[in-house]
C-alpha cells in the first residue's frame, strides 16, 4: 500500500469556518497586543506571520491554525492556554444587542 502524500493546509472543500470563535479569539488577540501596547506590525513581525494576516485574525476573518495560535502567543510572551481562557470569557459574554432605532 503506498502512503499518500502529506499536504499543507485544509482539504479541498472543507468549510470549518466558525465566525463565533474566530471572533472571539481575534479580540482576544487585540486586547493582550493592545494591552501590551505592541503594534499590528511588530506582532507580526515578532510572531513572523503577515501583518495582513493578523488583522484578519483579529477581525475574526480567518481561524488560525494550532501552529499559528503557539506562534502568536509567543510572540505577546504569553501562553497560548491564557489566550484560550480570555476567548473562552469572550464566548461566554453575553452578545450586544442591536437597539432598534
Amino acid at each position: 500500500m503506498q502512503k499518500r502524500p502529506i499536504q499543507r493546509g485544509r482539504p479541498t472543500g472543507t468549510t470549518t469556518y466558525e465566525a463565533e470563535p474566530a471572533i472571539a479569539f481575534g479580540a482576544a488577540v487585540r486586547d493582550e497586543r493592545t494591552s501590551q501596547g505592541i503594534a499590528q506590525e511588530t506582532l507580526a513581525h515578532l510572531a513572523g506571520i503577515e501583518r495582513s494576516h493578523v488583522g484578519k485574525i483579529e477581525r475574526g476573518e480567518h481561524t488560525p491554525t494550532l501552529p499559528l495560535i503557539l506562534k502568536i502567543a509567543r510572540a505577546l510572551k504569553c501562553s497560548s492556554a491564557h489566550l484560550m481562557a480570555l476567548t473562552e470569557a469572550k464566548l461566554a459574554e453575553p452578545a450586544p444587542s442591536k437597539s432598534e432605532d
